[in-house]
């Protein structure tokens, strides 16, 4: 595997199981070896204080831990920042889009949260965890197959918030599961048995008729709306 990605990028990353997406992000965090290098800004991983080098990267899974306490100490747990900067976060990440009419059900910065955030739904979580990556002013956000246990509504809220929230210098990869995330990112990367078999932008590799990507979304029920998220003529769907 040989790649790079710029600063800023919108990455995405497909491929069947066991393709190797997941071993490809955990290579980024050094969580498992490689007999290769792999650079962040120029300077090898490798040679990076492993504690230094996951402070740029946040890395957003399907099913998000949080910490038991409050929606704040997730956002600021050393207390580093004021409430309207942490307010201005979950607004950016689409909080306030999902929240319920019920004012006893609405999440506030003061909203308990146990364990692993086991009593908020995995929406509330994933948003959470978009939040805190906005507090820390993450340089590189994965999130991996991060949406696809929600709904289609939160989904939505959760990639506008991606698409016209995250500053311009955040380099996003993301893992697809719902390939509706991905056609209007800058690059797709395809992979199939730990190799990449296509590397372009959505539209040149839906080009090719015999290639990876265009059997996945060719298989795909809303084929049609992913060809013109593709060509730029249409774009993700907005939440209701």
């Amino acid at each position: 595997i040989n790649f790079q990605i710029n600063s800023g990028e919108r990455i995405g990353v497909v491929g069947r199981t066991g393709s190797g997406k997941s071993s490809l992000m955990l290579s980024l965090l050094r969580c498992i070896y490689t007999d290769g290098e792999v650079y962040l800004d120029g300077v090898r991983t490798s040679s990076i204080n492993l504690d230094d080098l996951r402070t740029k990267i946040t890395v957003i899974p399907q099913m998000p831990e949080l910490l038991s306490g409050t929606v704040r100490r997730n956002l600021d747990p050393f207390d580093q920042y004021d409430d309207a900067a942490l307010y201005d976060a979950l607004r950016s990440a689409g909080l306030y889009s999902i929240q319920s009419e019920d004012e006893d059900a609405r999440v506030s910065l003061d909203t308990a949260v146990a364990s692993g955030g086991g009593n908020l739904s995995v929406g509330q979580r994933q948003i959470i965890a978009l939040a805190r990556a906005m507090v820390r002013e993450s340089k590189l956000l994965i999130l991996d197959e991060a949406t696809s246990a929600i709904d289609y509504r939160t989904d939505a809220v959760i990639q506008s918030s991606l698409r016209h929230e995250l500053k311009g210098d955040v380099t996003l990869i993301t893992v697809a599961h719902r390939l509706q995330t991905i056609m209007d990112a800058d690059k797709i990367m395809v992979l199939d048995a730990g190799r990449i078999v296509e590397y372009d932008s959505p539209k040149e590799l839906l080009k090719n008729k015999s290639g990876h990507l265009r059997a996945l979304v060719d298989e795909s029920a809303d084929k049609e709306h992913l060809y013109r998220m593709a060509e730029g003529v249409e774009g993700v769907a907005s939440p209701a």
